[in-house]
């Protein structure tokens, strides 16, 4: 993949990988055996756990055919490596902010094309750097985007309470911390928490 041309994406919306689309012939599975598929993907675990969140979502997607793939998901697994090359100059920093957790979130309604659940994503920073991330599947199916992105909030929080008990521990006491949401619903849902029929 080192003379592979650049993608500026992780991973392309024209990708919609199923389970479906996994050999079913034996032939397909054959072909796929000499494909070093698991050996890529964990590869690509390990950087995106490391120093790489921006690859977080496309790790996740290719991961979740790791017992069965098929060419559409190796063409996926080289995508993310052809990202990979376009930007081996990216890395994480810490920035000269104010000592503040902050985080961010986002969620996609319904993303997973077998199962029908959403993905939830939330980055963490300090000190304007990043210093904690996860992109995964929900362990529910939500019924509309303001639940879907509540989800995605809550798994958040729980990431920034633990970090602030940490830095607490650490002797850098956090008075406040900020969460970044681009849904207005799910906002006002977490504003005003009385019960709600879609919540």
């Amino acid at each position: 993949m080192h003379k592979a041309e650049p993608v500026s994406t992780s991973l392309a919306g024209h990708f919609k990988l199923s389970m479906k689309q996994s050999p079913t012939s034996e032939k397909d599975k054959a072909e796929m055996k000499n494909v070093p598929y698991s050996s890529a993907v964990g590869s690509l675990m390990y950087a995106m756990i490391c120093t790489r969140p921006d690859i977080a979502y496309a790790v996740g997607v290719v991961s979740r055919f790791l017992i069965n793939p098929r060419k559409e998901h190796w063409t996926a697994v080289k995508w993310i490596l052809r990202y990979l090359r376009g930007t081996t100059k990216k890395c994480l920093f810490f920035g000269k902010g104010k000592p503040m957790l902050m985080g961010y979130i986002d969620a996609d309604l319904t993303g997973d094309i077998d199962s029908r659940k959403s993905t939830s994503a939330y980055l963490t920073t300090f000190a304007g750097g990043e210093v904690s991330w996860q992109s995964k599947l929900q362990k529910c199916i939500a019924l509309s985007t303001t639940e879907d992105e509540y989800i995605a909030a809550t798994e958040a929080c729980k990431e920034i309470i633990w970090m602030r008990n940490f830095l607490l521990e650490l002797g850098c006491e956090q008075d406040k911390f900020v969460l970044r949401c681009d849904s207005q619903s799910a906002i006002h849902l977490a504003k005003n928490s009385a019960f709600h029929s879609r919540s």
